[in-house]
């Protein structure tokens, strides 16, 4: 063991493993894992080590994918036999709404570009696994390149390779203390001595929150208990002359694959069990948790039924080992704001399908300074300090481990670490039928009902559809209020806030009293954000941008201040209301004495206003299309800015809305927001966000890729609006487009244009097809439809009545 390395890895597990062997391969050689026990010590020696295709995020599935391909490179390279077993998988469906989604989960594989997977009837899954009992089903997906293999072997693999590439391998040798350095290196305090490390990460699977708490962070993660057993050998697997695939029965709970003559059967019971949720004791290893097979009994008996061999087969072995969770069970991977050179890679509950591509992230992250793919999903930064509570951890955690297979829906809510953070007016608003989604921990409107109405979760059209169309016509034809909680809010100050404004954002900055739309760039020359900066005029500044990105923003913004510059997040402490509609400037003329004209107060102006009794920040902009202003007003001053604005309005058709009817009324506008037609995976050019970089600039953030994005003669895909036809369903994300035969692209977000009438999406698509009026074909929850392509901005093409 040396005294200095460039990066120590704490963890031994499959993700350390993988994370050493990945920074190796990138050329940080210099490098140390310690391990306080021995390789695979923790839940890697003990995990089923199945693989398989489906995950809801497109971008992890891909990383899955990854990791899949991975896993012969990594068996040849290291010589270490890994016990790979291409079996294939199948997913079945019992249920109509889970063969749609199926179907629906199908076709996005293809927008990936994997073309390995498969829908089969229920023969075909019969003939592939002749031990299943087909009643019930409708129908499975296929994957060529699902299966297992041996979890202790695909460790060592990945530390063979990392070692010989030049990192050290460490066991027996625990870490006790960290400190950082005036340099921000890292005193490594271990049994054998202290290292001194420019960088550390956290790979500390079970201890990962010890390990954490060493750096003065409380990470959102905590082990439970999960279950599989191993039978004797059963007559009917022995006579097989193929083995079995790996076979996930989603409405019964459990997954199954043959072990050597006999099975392994994993449950994901709904009655889940933590344990030790502060993380495991230092000195716990190769060791499991006793059974509790009562707890699991009704997933066994629907295990059994589906599989019948396993009612007489005898049970060699159970297992009931512990896994970490993250409360949405994908993993936290990144550096973590506020503490450089502090690296984390933990809550990777599907380590051997999940490692290999968490390795590649987080090491092209570390020395390239950013990952090739989009992996906002896996981010650490996704969450902010709400999510370390221990209660939140608790129910978050717990619901998702006992939905792991449970069908979800896009509009659905669920309970678990709800009513955590409420705007002002909750009550209020909940009073008049105000229904809640979540951002970030944050109750946000989604639309108004009757008190008697229950929304019913599905993949196809809500039956809250007249109630959003009903809130949209009110702001295309009156006007519409919208609480804008889930808006963030960034002051930014300073002798040099203007200078630095001019460098990370890549727009040409707006001037005192006006606002405007602002790429914010990584070096690559992908985006960082789609936000709004406005200059207030008086030496302040605001950065607007979502509410769920906090964090992740926040991060960035710290990582690059300057020396007279303060940066402050106001998200918790300044709200607002959005007003839009062509009656919205009558009703705020009743409220101020000042001069709110077009041409005192023209589009995209901001000032200081008096409303009523309150002093407001006021910009003139909305994303809805219409005439609008964004009013933001102290938390405590909320509930009188509502009651002022609804008073105004009652003569004048003003209607409180939800998000629901800004989905509708932003795509009759073609207007993209975040996660959806603007990614950290796009370019500037993708999607349209190009025309507004000042590219005359001296320098901002990214400038370099940007220009070689414009002048270059490659063209990516770029952000084009759909008209689809009209169904019982519509897009919401990720469906592939087809031109004849051909894929050339997928929808990035959809619903449906209440005031066009029509169902709408916005899609990445390839130039040559996007031309007004060209025919295409898009799959909604698996189903055909013709669709076509519209101008941008379908409603209102010039936008004369936002600038009204």
């Amino acid at each position: 063991m040396k005294t200095h390395y460039r990066a120590v890895i704490i963890g031994g597990g499959v993700v350390g493993a993988s994370v050493a062997y990945h920074l190796a391969k990138l050329g940080w050689t210099d490098i140390a894992l310690l391990e306080r026990d021995v390789l695979t010590a923790g839940s890697s020696w003990h995990a089923a080590g199945g693989f398989h295709a489906l995950n809801a995020d497109p971008n992890i599935a891909a990383l899955q994918a990854y990791t899949i391909d991975l896993l012969s490179d990594i068996e040849l390279e290291s010589g270490q036999n890994i016990g790979l077993h291409m079996t294939g998988g199948i997913s079945v469906a019992s249920a109509p709404e889970r063969w749609e989604w199926l179907q629906a989960s199908y076709r996005v594989f293809q927008t990936m570009g994997i073309d390995d997977v498969h829908l089969i009837g229920v023969d075909e899954i019969k003939k592939r696994c002749p031990i299943i009992n087909t009643d019930g089903i409708i129908g499975g997906m296929f994957a060529e390149r699902e299966g297992h293999i041996d979890p202790s072997a695909v460790v060592h693999a990945y530390a063979r390779c990392a070692k010989k590439r030049g990192a050290d391998i460490i066991e027996h040798n625990r870490v006790l203390e960290l400190r950082q350095r005036p340099d921000l290196s890292w005193d490594v305090v271990t049994e054998k001595g202290t290292i001194v490390a420019e960088h550390v990460v956290n790979a500390g699977g079970l201890w990962a929150k010890q390990v954490g708490r060493m750096a003065g962070i409380d990470l959102p993660v905590t082990p439970m208990e999960h279950h599989y057993l191993v039978t004797e050998a059963i007559p009917e697997v022995a006579a097989l002359d193929k083995e079995l695939p790996l076979t996930v029965d989603l409405e019964g709970f459990t997954y199954l694959r043959q072990e050597q003559k006999g099975i392994l059967l994993g449950i994901y019971e709904l009655d889940y069990k933590h344990w030790n949720m502060e993380g495991a004791p230092w000195e716990y290893g190769i060791e499991l948790i006793q059974e509790d097979v009562g707890r699991i009994s009704n997933e066994l008996t629907m295990g059994f039924n589906r599989f019948p061999c396993l009612q007489e087969a005898g049970v060699k072995r159970w297992v009931n080992g512990a896994f970490t969770f993250s409360p949405d069970g994908n993993p936290l991977v990144g550096p973590v704001r506020g503490v450089p050179n502090y690296w984390v890679a933990c809550g990777v509950m599907a380590g051997f399908l999940q490692g290999g591509g968490v390795g590649k992230s987080l090491s092209e992250w570390m020395v390239h300074g950013e990952p090739e793919s989009d992996i906002f999903g896996m981010d650490i930064a996704r969450y902010g300090e709400f999510a370390s509570n221990r209660e939140y951890i608790r129910q978050t955690t717990g619901q998702f481990y006992s939905r792991r297979f449970v069908m979800s829906y896009p509009n659905e809510q669920l309970p678990a670490g709800r009513l955590l953070k409420i705007p002002p007016a909750y009550d209020a608003m909940t009073a008049v039928g105000a229904r809640w989604g979540n951002s970030w921990g944050l109750e946000t409107p989604l639309y108004f009902a009757p008190e008697d109405f229950e929304e019913k979760p599905t993949l196809k059209r809500s039956n809250a559809h007249d109630f959003v169309a009903k809130e949209a016509r009110a702001v295309r034809e009156a006007a519409g209020l919208i609480d804008t909680s889930a808006f963030s809010r960034y002051e930014v100050a300073g002798p040099n806030a203007e200078k630095w404004l001019d460098w990370l954002l890549a727009c040409k900055l707006p001037k005192p009293g006006r606002a405007k739309l602002a790429p914010m760039l990584g070096e690559n020359g992908k985006l960082k954000g789609d936000l709004t900066v406005l200059n207030w005029g008086d030496g302040t500044w605001w950065i607007m941008g979502s509410y769920y990105l906090r964090q992740w923003h926040m991060r960035w913004f710290e990582s690059h201040l300057q020396d007279g510059v303060a940066i402050r997040d106001l998200s918790d402490s300044i709200t607002g209301f959005g007003l839009a509609g062509p009656n919205s400037r009558n009703i705020l003329e009743k409220l101020t004495h000042q001069d709110i004209s077009n041409s005192a107060m023209p589009f995209m102006a901001c000032k200081s206003l008096d409303i009523g009794l309150i002093r407001a920040k006021v910009a003139r902009l909305t994303v809805t299309g219409e005439l609008g202003y964004e009013i933001n007003c102290s938390g405590a001053e909320a509930q009188t800015l509502r009651r002022l604005l609804l008073e105004a309005g009652k003569d004048l058709g003003l209607a409180e809305i939800g998000f629901n009817a800004v989905l509708s009324l932003r795509l009759e506008k073609s207007f993209g927001i975040w996660s959806r037609e603007f990614t950290q995976g796009y370019t500037p050019g993708m999607t349209g966000m190009d025309r507004f970089i000042d590219f005359g600039k001296a320098d901002f953030v990214g400038k370099a890729a940007a220009i070689k994005e414009r002048d270059g003669d490659e063209k990516g895909r770029v952000v084009t609006t759909l008209e689809v036809e009209n169904g019982d369903s519509d897009a919401t994300g990720f469906e592939p487009v087809w031109k004849d035969d051909r894929l050339v692209g997928y929808v990035t977000s959809g619903g449906y244009g209440h005031t066009l009438d029509k169902s709408l999406a916005l899609a990445l698509l390839d130039r040559d097809v996007i031309a007004e009026g060209t025919d295409l074909r898009v799959h909604i929850v698996g189903n055909e439809r013709r669709a076509k392509v519209l101008p941008a901005s379908p409603y209102d093409t010039k936008g004369a009545r936002m600038r009204s």
